[in-house]
């Protein structure tokens, strides 16, 4: 399968993916119409302003603002990872945990740069905040502590275990440079701290989601035990869906650590494979 033909049967399989994509770019393509062609500047109407006392008459703006960019860098480098991560959390948690995570991920760092903006008002005073990183920062941070030694093929070039990639990604784009854009790379810590708070409960039984333990579906597999080894027999299972789910059903009951060698080589093929 080609990059191309992964792409396009991504966006055809994950419509919550593909909508917080899409919501992305269009707002990026109305900002820029607006400011270059209409002469109508939306950034004050959806960017979060780091000051509680305008917040109060703009409340929307800690949804809108993680979904606002203005520079074409900005956009693409978001949604670039918003994508690779993004299909990769459906395959181990499905699309509904996927906006969750989003949504409370850009939430969480949005507050905490109001927070701050409270605290150190001259500071911040004028900032306003834009851009998914925030939101973003916790879907790979949900991944980097559920399935920290998942390999992955990073953009196609480098393999690696997640935990590695989370842990570059938050380098290059938090710690770096921290003192430019300092707002924006902290609300990165908000989305990274909820991601990993969010991720723990998972690895741990408990889904913040429906705040009640993980359901259990009854795994397709058959385990017996031989020697002091766990075997796992695949049966008369002959769908890569259906063991798909069964080995996610494993993943959440004992965790990915859990699984043989076999099974994870299993399970990173399939997950290219979707």
């Amino acid at each position: 399968m080609t990059l191309f033909d992964n792409i396009k049967s991504t966006f055809q399989r994950q419509s919550n993916l593909t909508l917080l994509i899409i919501i992305n770019v269009a707002v990026f393509l109305t900002v820029n119409i607006g400011i270059n062609i209409a002469h109508i500047n939306l950034l004050p109407y959806l960017a979060l302003p780091i000051d509680a006392a305008e917040f109060i008459f703009k409340p929307w703006t800690i949804f809108t603002y993680m979904f606002t960019h203005e520079s074409l860098g900005h956009v693409f480098f978001n949604l670039i990872l918003l994508f690779f991560s993004g299909q990769m959390s459906f395959t181990i948690f499905g699309e509904k945990k996927l906006v969750y995570v989003y949504v409370m991920s850009g939430v969480f760092g949005g507050a905490i740069l109001l927070i701050l903006g409270l605290i150190f008002p001259s500071v911040f005073f004028g900032s306003i905040l834009i851009g998914a990183s925030a939101a973003v920062m916790g879907i790979i941070m949900v991944m980097a502590v559920y399935t920290p030694d998942l390999p992955v093929n990073v953009f196609l070039v480098l393999e690696m275990k997640y935990k590695y990639f989370a842990i570059l990604v938050f380098i290059m784009s938090t710690i770096v440079d921290f003192a430019a854009n300092t707002g924006g790379k902290i609300s990165h810590i908000g989305g990274a701290a909820f991601g990993l708070l969010y991720g723990y409960g998972l690895k741990h039984g408990k889904d913040f989601l429906s705040f009640s333990f993980m359901s259990k579906r009854k795994s397709p597999l058959k385990v017996s035990h031989k020697h002091g080894y766990e075997v796992v027999s695949e049966g008369k299972i002959n769908n890569d869906s259906k063991y798909l789910d069964a080995l996610l059903d494993k993943i959440s009951k004992s965790g990915y650590d859990s699984l043989t060698k076999k099974e994870k080589e299993d399970l990173f093929k399939l997950s290219q494979k979707k």
